[in-house]
């Protein structure tokens, strides 16, 4: 894993959003990770890693994930025993 993806991990495991985390540098890190991401229907998109799927909607207009997507993709890395 290179030094931005574990800047990434630590950003989704932070307490305070301190900076915003784009949507695509969420996509690079699930990639790192080992896992796969997939275009679904309209703007879903599949993340899927050690046979567990989680699906989130790309943000739009903004390239920024919104908060609620962060903690979800917190939890799920956690239940995955992913951390930083």
């Amino acid at each position: 894993m290179k030094a931005k993806h574990r800047r990434t991990l630590e950003a989704v495991f932070a307490v305070s959003a301190r900076r915003r985390i784009l949507f695509c540098d969420i996509e690079v890190l699930v990639i790192a990770l080992g896992g796969s991401v997939r275009e679904g229907a309209g703007s879903r998109v599949v993340f899927e890693l050690k046979g567990s799927r989680q699906y989130l909607y790309r943000s739009h207009p903004g390239k920024e994930a919104k908060k609620y997507q962060v903690e979800v993709l917190r939890k799920w890395l956690s239940v995955l025993e992913v951390t930083p």
